[in-house]
């Protein structure tokens, strides 16, 4: 039986580039949803997603749908906004927290969803989140209110919740992943090679044991 259509919240990133595919490979027609928020990679992000959702085209998978948020007036002169002091290499999980990002990605989500009869969204949510909008509380709540105040039953889904990103890259690792972006400092339309989602994503290749073709800007010893 044929899924109702998801809207799937996505970066140019590994995890919900692997999340488009799973939901396209469950049969429903796929919606994905990509928010600017005013961040520093954003461009060359949304650039490396158009290039990977082409690549896995498939006649259930809509257009890419565009939205617009910003936050530069309320994180000011964040790493995030400016790029300047972007957490470093070895830098812990807890450096990168951006203050209330999934409230604004899924209540953006969901307003859309509710104006185009989508009952459900996904996003790629990995097992060890460290950060308080991440729990499965706060998704709980959030389902609620967004489906209250917006008057629109709406389920928000994490299939990736009891996973680590080493088992995204097993899944995923027939996908063209070297089309899919993660930095938070991009040097030009490369990954930088020295920030905390390059070591991240750089790991995750080494511990799943596969090839990793990203281009790096600089190479460390995990590439």
């Amino acid at each position: 039986m044929q899924r109702d259509p998801v809207c799937v919240l996505v970066s140019g990133g590994l995890d919900s580039a692997v999340l488009v595919w799973r939901e396209l490979q469950d049969g429903g027609e796929v919606q994905p949803v990509y928010v600017r928020a005013g961040m520093a990679w954003e461009e060359v992000e949304h650039a490396c997603l158009a290039r990977f959702l082409a690549a896995i085209d498939s006649p259930r998978l809509r257009p890419l749908a565009s939205l617009s948020l910003p936050l530069q007036d309320v994180y000011g002169a964040h790493w995030s906004v400016g790029g300047e002091g972007a957490p470093s290499y070895d830098a812990p999980d807890e450096a990168v927290y951006l203050p209330g990002r999934n409230i604004v990605l899924l209540t953006k989500a969901g307003i859309y969803c509710a104006l185009n009869g989508i009952p459900r969204v996904a996003l790629g949510v990995l097992a060890a989140n460290p950060f308080p909008d991440a729990t499965d509380t706060f998704f709980a709540d959030l389902q609620r209110a967004l489906t209250g105040g917006l008057d629109h039953p709406l389920e928000i889904e994490r299939p990736f919740a009891t996973l680590h990103k080493v088992d995204l890259v097993r899944m995923g690792g027939h996908l063209p992943l070297e089309l899919t972006f993660s930095c938070i400092r991009p040097v030009g339309d490369l990954h930088c090679g020295d920030c905390n989602k390059c070591a991240e994503r750089q790991q995750g290749f080494l511990d799943a044991g596969v090839p990793d073709r990203t281009r790096y800007a600089k190479q460390q010893g995990l590439v």
